[in-house]
């Protein structure tokens, strides 16, 4: 999975469960991706400011509620990373996170195939 120019999507995991983020990394890492895994706000927030991602794969139920200032600081960071957020919640199956979060591209069940993920990353790795 690559962008433009042959370089390879680099993806940020802002996920509060390690082993869950353990799995989407190895399944991101075997499609040719550059991963890299943080489990909170600040680290995410911390890592934003020393690489440059393509996309963020975002839990939307981080602790603290911290989801939605991890992806305004994204958004003012780096504009043009694309979010694509997870969750076991039912709380935003309306579709509004879209209405909260600019940079949103996708909002799937943290229970989905590892593959769906690589799909979607590799569609928006792609699109930069």
């Amino acid at each position: 999975m690559s962008t433009s120019g042959g370089k390879h999507t680099r993806v940020l995991i802002v996920e509060s469960e390690p082993e869950l983020a353990r799995i989407w990394q190895a399944h991101l890492q075997r499609q040719g991706c550059e991963v890299v895994v943080v489990h909170d706000q600040d680290a995410a927030c911390v890592t934003l400011c020393e690489a440059v991602f393509h996309v963020i794969v975002l839990d939307l139920i981080l602790p603290g509620g911290a989801a939605l200032a991890v992806s305004d600081f994204a958004s003012y960071r780096q504009p043009e990373a694309r979010v694509i957020f997870v969750t076991n919640s039912n709380f935003f199956s309306d579709g509004s996170i879209f209405n909260h979060a600019p940079n949103a591209r996708a909002l799937l069940r943290t229970d989905g195939s590892p593959s769906d993920l690589a799909a979607i990353v590799e569609h928006y790795g792609e699109a930069g």
